[in-house]
This record gives C-alpha cells, sequence and structure tokens, in this order.
C-alpha cells in the first residue's frame, strides 16, 4: 500500500479527543481534507474526513477498540493512494491495498492492527524491455518500456500523468527493481516502474467515447437480450439467494476483458473465500493460463472495519484505470455497492450528518454517480484506446427495488439485469427476469452483432422478446381459465417460449460445455426455436392440431444445442432443423 510512511510528516502531532467506532475526532492536528493519518500508539491508519475549526474527523480503516483520547495522531500530508506497478497482477489485496499473502506470511491467519506493507513488492527485480531510445520525446501516460507482469499480460511502464515528459537522456534494459530509475529525461525527472495515484481522483485522459463493442459474457441471456458495452455499465439487483455472486464470477471468468478486477465489498466471508480458493485454480478460457495471471482480488468482507469497506471500491477502480492507461479492457466487478453504501450510511450517521431517505447520507447519488462515472471506452493520454467496465451487485433487503442504492443506480447505469427469487426458487439459472432487465446499449452494439455474428442478429432477437412479452400477457390468462381454454395459436406461442425460457434462457455454470456460450453459439439456439416456431405455425395454419405438433420427437432435441460442443453446433443445428421441418410437414 503506497500510503505515505511516518517518516513523511510534515505537521506536528494531533491529539485525540474522542472515539466512535472508527470515528475518531483529534485537536490541534494541522491536517488537509483526505490526509492520511496514523492513530494512536499502534499508528492506525486513517483518513481525514471532516475539519471544523481546530477538531479534525477521522475515519479510520481498522478497529478502534482500546485506542483512549489522549494519544497521538501523526498526519503524513498525503491522500490515500495506492502503489502501481507490475506484480499487482495475481495478487489479493485488502480494502486498502495491503497484500494478504505478505501479511499472513509475517504474522500468520489473524492479522494485527497496524500494520501495513507496499501495494506491490519493492525488492522484487523486474526484466525490463526499452521500447524508446536516447533523445526521443516522451510525454505524460507515454510507454517507455515493457515488463512482463504475468504469463498471460505484458505490464508496460508508462510515464506518470503528472510528470512533465522530455526527451530521453538515457534508458537502460535488464533487471530492475520498481522504485529504481529505467527512463531519465532532460527534464531532471526518472521514470521508475512504479506510480502512486489517489484514489479517490480518476487518472486523466483525452475523451470519452461512444463504446460500440460488446463485452462478451458467454451468457445467452446477456449477450441475446441485455448486453453490455466494453467500456460500459451495470447493476445486477437481486434478493439473497438469487445468484449476484455466481453471475459476476461467471462474467470474471468468462467476460472478454484484458484485466479483471474482482472487488468482494462487505461480502460473507464464506462467499470470498470461495473466491480465493476457487480463480487460482480456475484456467482462463480465454488462453489456458491460469485465471489469475489477469486478476486482481480485492477482499473486504463483512467482519473488516467498515472504513476500509468506503475505501475499497476506489482502490479497486484506480488500479483498472491504471491497466486501461495501457490499452486495455478492464472489467470490474463490484459485490457489492449496497455494502459499500451502508458503510457511508454508518460513518454519516457517527459524524452526526443530516440523513436522507432511509437513514443514507445525502450524498448518496452524488458518491455513487462519481463512482460510476470512472467507466468508459476512453481515448488515453498517449493515443492507445482502453476501457474500463463496471458491473456492480445491490443487495437490496428483501429483494425491494424500491430502496434508495437501486433506484440511484439505475438513474446512472445503463444496463439492469434484474435477478428474481422466483425464477432461483424455479432453478431457472441465470436467474435474470427478461421482463424487468434492459439494457441501453443494444442499438449502439447491434451493428457489431450484425458484421460479426449475424445480418438479422436484431431482427431474430427482436422476435425472441416480443414472443416472451406475449407469453407474459398470457400467463395471466392462463392461470385464470386454464390452458386449454386458449386458442390453439396462443397455445403454441406458449409452447415455442417455453423453449425460448428452457433452451435459450437457462444456462448450466456447472456443465463443462455449456458454462459458456459463444455469441455465434447463442445465435444459433435461437435460429434453431425460430425455426421450429416458423414451420409449427405453418403446420396449425395447415390444419394440424397444436397437440400433434408439439409431440413431434424432433421438437425436444432443441435442449440439447447448449450442450453439444461448440465446433458441432452448426452441424447440429443443421440437421435438427430439416428433421424438424420434415416431421411437421408429414402432418399435413
Amino acid at each position: 500500500m503506497s500510503q505515505a510512511t511516518q517518516e513523511q510528516t510534515v505537521s506536528d502531532d494531533g491529539v485525540i479527543e474522542s472515539v466512535s467506532g472508527p470515528v475518531v475526532t483529534a485537536t490541534d492536528l494541522q491536517a488537509r481534507m483526505n490526509d492520511v493519518v496514523y492513530v494512536g500508539e499502534e499508528g492506525l491508519m486513517g483518513e481525514v474526513i471532516e475539519i471544523e475549526g481546530n477538531i479534525t474527523t477521522i475515519q479510520v480503516y481498522e478497529e478502534t477498540s482500546a485506542v483512549s483520547p489522549g494519544e497521538p495522531v501523526t498526519n503524513t500530508g498525503e491522500p490515500l493512494t495506492v502503489d502501481l506497478g507490475p506484480g499487482m497482477l495475481d495478487t489479493i489485496y485488502d480494502g486498502v491495498q495491503r497484500p494478504l499473502d505478505v501479511l499472513e506470511s509475517q504474522m500468520g491467519a489473524f492479522l494485527d492492527r497496524g500494520v501495513d506493507a507496499p501495494g506491490i513488492d519493492l525488492e522484487k527485480e523486474w526484466e525490463f524491455t526499452p521500447t524508446v531510445e536516447v533523445g526521443e520525446e516522451v510525454g505524460p501516460g507515454d510507454v517507455v518500456g515493457t515488463v512482463d507482469e504475468t504469463i498471460s499480460i505484458e505490464h508496460k511502464v508508462l510515464v506518470p500523468p503528472d510528470f512533465e515528459g522530455g526527451a530521453v537522456e538515457s534508458v537502460e534494459d535488464g533487471s530492475f527493481t520498481v522504485t529504481e530509475a529505467v527512463v531519465t529525461l532532460d527534464s531532471g525527472e526518472e521514470v521508475t516502474m512504479h506510480q502512486e495515484w489517489p484514489v479517490r481522483e480518476a487518472r486523466p485522459t483525452v475523451e470519452k467515447q461512444t463504446p460500440t463493442t460488446p463485452l462478451v459474457s458467454g451468457q445467452r441471456i446477456l449477450d441475446g437480450l441485455f448486453p453490455l458495452a466494453k467500456g460500459g455499465t451495470a447493476a445486477i439487483p437481486g434478493p439473497f439467494g438469487s445468484g449476484k455472486t455466481v453471475t459476476q464470477q461467471s462474467l470474471a471468468k468468462f467476460a472478454d476483458a484484458d484485466i479483471v478486477v474482482y472487488v468482494g465489498c462487505g461480502e460473507r466471508g464464506n462467499e470470498m473465500t470461495e473466491v480465493i480458493d476457487d480463480f487460482p485454480e480456475l484456467p482462463d478460457p480465454q488462453t489456458g493460463n491460469p485465471l489469475m495471471a489477469r486478476t486482481c482480488l480485492i477482499a473486504n468482507t463483512s467482519n473488516m472495519p467498515v472504513a476500509a469497506r468506503e475505501s475499497c471500491v476506489y482502490t479497486g477502480i484506480t488500479i483498472a484505470e491504471y491497466y486501461r492507461d495501457m490499452g486495455y479492457d478492464v472489467a470490474l466487478m463490484a459485490d457489492s455497492t449496497s455494502r459499500w453504501a451502508e458503510a457511508m450510511r454508518e460513518i454519516s450517521s457517527r459524524l452526526e450528518e443530516m440523513p436522507g431517505e432511509e437513514g443514507y447520507p445525502a450524498y448518496l447519488a452524488a458518491r455513487l454517480s462519481a463512482f460510476y462515472e470512472r467507466a468508459g471506452y476512453f481515448e488515453n493520454v498517449n493515443g492507445t484506446e482502453g476501457s474500463v467496465s463496471v458491473i456492480g451487485a445491490v443487495s437490496p433487503p428483501g429483494g425491494d427495488f424500491s430502496e434508495p442504492v437501486t433506484q440511484n443506480t439505475l438513474r446512472i447505469v445503463k444496463t439492469f439485469w434484474a435477478l428474481d427469487a422466483d425464477l432461483a426458487e424455479r432453478r431457472h439459472f441465470p436467474a435474470i427476469n427478461w421482463d424487468e432487465s434492459y439494457s441501453l446499449y443494444r442499438s449502439q452494439l447491434d451493428p457489431w452483432f450484425e458484421n460479426e455474428i449475424a445480418a438479422d442478429w436484431s431482427e431474430t432477437r427482436q422476435w425472441a422478446i416480443d414472443t416472451l412479452d406475449e407469453e407474459s400477457e398470457l400467463q395471466e390468462i392462463v392461470q385464470l381459465v386454464g390452458k386449454d381454454a386458449l386458442p390453439e395459436d396462443q397455445q403454441l406461442t406458449l409452447e415455442v417460449a417455453r423453449y425460448l425460457r428452457e433452451a435459450w434462457l437457462q444456462q448450466n455454470a456447472f456443465h463443462d460445455v455449456d458454462r459458456y456460450c459463444p455469441p455465434e453459439k447463442t445465435y444459433q439456439i435461437l435460429t434453431a426455436i425460430k425455426a421450429f416456431n416458423d414451420e409449427a405455425f405453418e403446420a396449425l395454419d395447415a390444419g394440424v392440431p397444436v397437440d400433434e405438433i408439439t409431440s413431434i420427437d424432433a421438437a425436444p432435441q432443441l435442449n440439447r444445442i447448449a450442450t453439444t460442443p461448440d465446433e458441432e453446433t452448426e452441424e447440429f443445428v443443421t440437421d435438427l432443423t430439416e428433421e424438424i421441418a420434415n416431421q411437421l410437414q408429414e402432418q399435413y
């Protein structure tokens, strides 16, 4: 973690006046807003969040029991920052970027208070390969060399954004630690592989662009009905047990992002343990290398200090922006923003601020907006393009989508994947409600799907949406009068919609084939169901009873397409649609 060390003190110590949970007030501390301070005899790390006269209010990132009035408070004069450089991938951090494996090696499974460790290894040597020559002009954000950070990712060493730049005076290749200069400029500035950046400040870019490429997730309901753009924002609200965490973990495993930053914000310890245990064992479906080779995990469970929970999402998105500056597409999973909002609510109440709706602070919407605003598809200052896609889980109490965090999030994000407890109870997974969900990226992503997958992608998808909408309306009638009371064409629509739900929208996360579905296969399954629909209605028009249409042997095989190996799907679909057509045409 790159918090300024106590040797960087710029002012005299203050004195603790009172302690209220994670909120400590101090007197006589010369500090600025958001300065990092060390509290008490044990040097617990905290951050200045309010200054009123001689009283400074601090949120402490650690447990404050036994901290007493009269103990000293030391100011560093620096805001909360993170260490940026090679070594962040394949690492598990806590909410303020302390590497948990390093701390565990020092003191075991139970961490002491007041301990610290840099976010990246300052002693490890990396093999640096320069990409600039002496005399070449470089500016802020330019790439001066590369390092093989993991087997999957080439780390690009950048000129820090706050440098002036200039002509390269000297450049070295070979093995260096992250603190050693690898490039010296004629301005006297020395470029190292290590940067620091304040977590609450977005890294600079040239322009935020309109995203036109989808973040392919491998989940049919997402790619097919509610796509997310690279550089887009999405929310996954849902009640307990509906599959928020599993959906995010599937996205982390299978989405076609170059880098994944997974932030476990206030989640239960057993869920984070599962992530920490599973991810190092998983192969990357894109490369076959370990998935952790392109993943950074931030674990801040519900039993950790509440103040660190409030900062962990900023730590995650700052790391994501750093890799975006290299030209990578980054996906950030925040699980869950509700726990983050609850941390803000607790700190706000201890500050005795005026509460807003349901006790949340009045600035809840502004904080959520500022966080999601840092997502986007950007032209970077070095001329490259990169993206940060943010997928935030929301945990509304009792599944009530009218509560403040869900409602404020909906005003900000452009993709809404609504999880449904009823679907989860029926074992329909992913339990995403297709009637309540939406994506505002559809129109700008359709050209990509039509060029890369199929020219009639949007037309076929609209047919599926219309069929599912009609089924929802018919189900209300069915509950009153029964299915047999419907006209035959409406009974047939219900049968087609059932195949859409079971063969297309349902997906088995534990099946070796079905857990990931490429967009081509998503389209092939849908066209097969549409072919059955078209042939079935032709048969109905020819006078074939609906019972005979729905009882043909070939139709149930639509459910087998999803588990057919990807390379065999096209042939299977072709044969199946021919068989369906032949069996139906034999009826008339």
